[in-house]
């Protein structure tokens, strides 16, 4: 005998703990079982012992699905009550309840034989079905189920005997045998209307011998005999049975459609007509208008394209091409223009244009040559307001950060004046070697701004008098200095240090600073290649640069030094500087007569006042929320953090932003931000790859482009949809729409499936279907 308890002090064991342990002493050989429960489920369900042998359970406190998928040669006995489910897919077991079953007792019942000594719940005996090949299942009831009870009925017999139920007007509920196909349902006592196609019929001598045949074994396993005589009188009892096939091809029994159905036969109200108003209608799987499960968006540029959401600056790479596939060259080569002064000084000379390398074209053959697209702007105009603000903003600092933000507050309107303590251009004039920045193009793109209207005044110092000056006789200011001091590490030795940022600037000034022969470089990122770049310039005749991490300088100026003779060594971390070379923490030794450090720089604040509302992070400020440090002084670029030169751009619109709204006394929301269009919405397979020999320059890579997140008008939507049920509307000066008409579209998302660009989208349908009750009226 195997015994448990499962309640051990205030610990219950849990259900899987409950089933292993019985699963274990079953294939150990047990047969009988003793369990007092605390409303585990499955109890005795699906087991087999090892020798076919039958395995007894008698169980109180059971929880649901008692006998779940109860096997052949299994006996259960619950005491009292159980809960819903009992002998749910019962499969030859014998299950006897000696009190009441909760909902769907013997739902899906298969073979075997329940016993229930009280009442059912709603759906008991739904489902029930017989395989020809065994017997078939029995359900015996002493007294009365619920509503819906043997829904769907298809095979076995159930016996409901209507003990201590004269209190309703049916012992089997609400609704009994809703399409039952099979099977018998014997009861005792009264019952409701039942659906056309099942037919109430008295004992013939084959019922009466089964419900004898099996009365006496149910009442002794209820332990209720004494009712035996009272429950053999079987003028009291009737049958219902579903009419056989070719029965009801003789009757006039049918149903014009499911809506005829629902509202001739089916619940009045509907199932669920306490919370919603039903309209009776059958929907189909396809649907059109208010019924879709989904409907599609034409989301022309809600999305960034990879390429405009890579790029600090949020330049829309993909608006340009699609202006040059509409020959717009003009236009597009101005519209670089709304989002940098600098299309050819920074982003086809200098950046490391990450726009590239989120490119989607890169996954199809080569990136779209969208830095090189730079070029064709270095020349172009922009139409500035004619009408002026009246507001006057000041600008320290004459970098990319700083006249980035001049640039944007010009085209607003207001009056920018530019300071700067050397030559405005910031890093591009004082730092960028020649090589790799054509002085003459960026003269050109600094002369734009001029024009434009942003006064320059160079060479003029803004220390801490200056500073309050500029504060009082401006709407605004900007602080846009940059990082000009060159960091370093107190290594041993420092003081023989060449500091980067002054070497080069040196060598951009013309002053042909002196170099050693064998000059090393600590640092390998593109400061540290462009102080190589300048050392070989000026004479040196190997350099050497040392890093401690993998260089992080772009791979082709690593290569334009290597080219030159020069050496990258890494992991290399500097502890001793001699007049003969440098040290690493190993003890190895670089040999050179000079060297220069260039890993990064930090801003110069010596300007600014002693407050305590100045947040700072080490040696950079820390902006509030709109870019702001004080009231009406906004930072931009790298006194914030250290980064690239597009990331100064991007940080310039940014302030420059905030200061319009300062100087305007408006509210503005957070400065917009654009999501990436979802990589898994376009559709690479639209575009046929390309030879790179093939290239066409960059102006002309119209088509490449995949456009991510921008109507192509490539119209492969309208010609795709099967139903027809899109639109394309020709706004005219080059606007194109496709909407979606509601009454044709079925939700396919074909449309979304084959657009190139991404623009479709298939969402839930919106739509309310006004068919809940809210308490409001209807």
């Amino acid at each position: 005998m195997f015994t448990i308890d499962t309640i051990k002090g205030h610990d219950r064991m849990s259900t899987q703990d409950l089933l292993l342990a019985i699963s274990e002493a079953v294939a150990n050989g047990e047969t009988n079982f003793e369990i007092a429960a605390s409303g585990q489920h499955d109890i005795g369900g699906p087991l087999w012992h090892p020798e076919g042998k039958t395995l007894y359970f008698h169980v109180a406190n059971a929880g649901q699905r008692l006998g779940s998928m109860c096997l052949a040669n299994t006996e259960i006995i619950a005491d009292g009550s159980v809960s819903a489910d009992v002998g749910w897919l019962n499969a030859g077991g014998k299950i006897t309840v000696k009190g009441d079953a909760g909902d769907t007792a013997g739902h899906c019942s298969a073979g075997g034989k329940i016993y229930i000594g009280g009442r059912g719940g709603t759906r008991t005996g739904s489902l029930m079905k017989h395989d020809p090949l065994y017997e078939e299942p029995q359900l015996w009831i002493l007294k009365n189920v619920g509503s819906f009870s043997f829904e769907f009925m298809g095979g076995g017999r159930a016996v409901v005997c209507g003990i201590d139920s004269e209190e309703f007007d049916s012992v089997l509920g609400e609704r009994p045998c809703v399409g039952m196909v099979g099977g018998i349902v014997y009861f005792r006592g009264h019952s409701h209307d039942h659906p056309a196609d099942i037919l109430l019929e008295e004992l013939n001598d084959d019922d009466k011998a089964f419900l004898s045949g099996g009365m006496d074994e149910f009442l002794r396993a209820i332990e209720k005999e004494d009712l035996h005589t009272e429950l053999t009188d079987w003028k009291q009892w009737h049958k219902l049975r579903p009419l056989s096939f070719e029965e009801k091809q003789k009757t006039n029994i049918k149903h014009t459609d499911m809506k005829s159905f629902r509202l001739n036969e089916w619940i009045k109200g509907g199932l669920f007509s306490d919370v919603a108003v039903d309209d009776f209608a059958v929907k189909n799987l396809v649907e059109k208008g208010i019924y879709r499960q989904r409907v599609p968006q034409w989301n022309n540029a809600k999305y960034a394209a990879p390429c405009e959401f890579a790029c600090p600056a949020n330049i829309p790479t993909q608006l340009r091409y699609n202006m040059l596939r509409k020959d717009k060259q003009e236009e597009a080569v101005k519209l670089v223009l709304e989002y940098t002064p600098f299309p050819g000084s920074v982003c086809a000379s200098v950046c490391p244009n990450p726009c590239m390398d989120a490119c989607t074209r890169a996954k199809i053959d080569q990136a779209v040559q969208i830095g090189p697209l730079g070029f064709q702007s270095v020349y172009a105009e922009l139409d500035m307001p004619t009408k002026k603000t009246g507001k006057k903003i000041a600008v320290i600092g004459g970098g990319v950060a700083g006249l980035s933000a001049a640039w944007q507050l010009i085209r607003l309107g207001h009056a920018v004046t530019v300071y700067d303590d050397a030559d405005i251009g910031g890093k591009l004039e004082q730092v960028i070697p020649r090589a790799r920045l054509p002085h003459e193009l960026l003269q050109a793109e600094l002369k734009r701004i001029e024009t434009a209207g942003v006064k320059f005044v160079p060479r003029c110092k803004v220390d801490a008098d200056k500073f309050i000056e500029l504060r009082k006789t401006n709407d605004a200011v900007i602080l846009a200095t940059g990082g000009h001091k060159s960091r370093f590490f107190p290594w041993e030795g420092v003081e023989k240090l060449t500091m980067g940022l002054d070497f080069l600037k040196a060598v951009n000034r013309g002053e042909h600073p002196a170099v050693g022969k064998n000059v090393i470089v600590i640092g390998c990122g593109n400061s540290g290649m462009d102080t190589a770049r300048g050392a070989y310039d000026m004479g040196a005749e190997t350099v050497t640069c040392i890093d401690v991490q993998k260089p992080a300088a772009f791979q082709d100026e690593i290569e334009y030094i290597e080219q030159l003779g020069g050496k990258l060594v890494w992991p290399f971390m500097t502890t001793k500087i001699t007049d003969d070379g440098i040290y690493d923490n190993k003890g190895r030794f670089v040999k050179g007569d000079m060297v220069i450090v260039s890993i990064g720089e930090a801003p110069i604040l010596d300007y600014l006042p002693q407050n305590e509302n100045i947040k700072k992070f080490r040696d950079w400020l820390v902006p509030q929320a709109d870019n702001s440090i004080l009231e009406g002084i906004f930072i931009a670029g790298d006194v914030i953090k250290p980064g690239r030169l597009v990331d100064a751009i991007g940080s310039g619109n940014k302030t420059a932003y905030y200061a319009d709204a300062y100087v305007m006394d408006k509210t503005v929301p957070a400065f917009p931000e654009k999501q990436k269009v979802p990589e898994k919405s376009l559709d690479r397979e639209y575009f046929t790859k390309c030879h790179h020999c093939d290239l066409p320059e960059p102006i002309g890579d119209v088509n490449r482009c995949v456009s991510c997140g921008t109507c192509r008008d490539c119209k492969t939507c309208l010609e795709s949809c099967p139903e027809k049920a899109i639109d394309r509307i020709d706004h005219g000066m080059g606007i194109v729409e496709y909407i979606s008409d509601p009454d044709k579209c079925i939700g396919c998302g074909i449309c979304a499936g084959v657009c190139p660009c991404g623009i479709w989208e298939m969402t839930a349908n919106p739509e309310l279907i006004k068919m809940y009750r809210t308490g409001e009226a209807e």
